[in-house]
């Protein structure tokens, strides 16, 4: 005897509306993003960011976050570094690295991000209710990936 078909179409209904979902919000925030004045970025600048406001990092450190090659982290750099949004800065323990670190317009940009996945979420929460929403979120973080959240390149 063979299997229900049920549970492969589950998972593939499942795959189907979790990449969709990933890609609404992603491109939600950024249309966000762009409205809030910050026209100069692509979403993948975002995940670059999410890695460099914490503490800074150096560019191999950003490739390995964004699961590229210290050459493609390295033009993204100089792109962000261009457009005033990320600086180097003198690594504290490592004299041939350097720091990468987030300007004031850096900042700017990552508070403009954090309001815009708010607003982009809330009405998956206003259609579930804030109890289902939560649970959906625990849920989530349950099966979420252990590793960094990188864009789909």
């Amino acid at each position: 005897m063979s299997e229900p078909a049920v549970p492969a179409q589950e998972s593939l209904a499942f795959s189907a509306l979790v990449l969709a979902l990933a890609g609404e919000l992603v491109q939600g925030i950024h249309d966000r993003v762009v409205a809030a004045g910050f026209a100069d970025l692509r979403p993948a600048h975002g995940f670059a960011f999410a890695r460099i406001s914490h503490g800074g990092a150096t560019t191999a450190e950003l490739a390995g976050h964004l699961g590229v090659t210290k050459q493609a982290a390295a033009q993204l750099v100089d792109e962000l570094v261009r457009k005033g949004y990320v600086e180097r800065t003198p690594h504290p323990t490592d004299a041939r690295a350097r720091l990468l670190r987030l300007t004031e317009h850096g900042w700017a940009c990552t508070r403009a991000a954090d309001a815009a996945a708010v607003e982009a979420v809330a009405p998956f929460r206003e259609l579930l209710g804030p109890e289902r929403f939560a649970a959906l979120v625990r849920d989530l973080a349950a099966l979420g990936p252990k590793g960094p959240i990188r864009p789909t390149w």
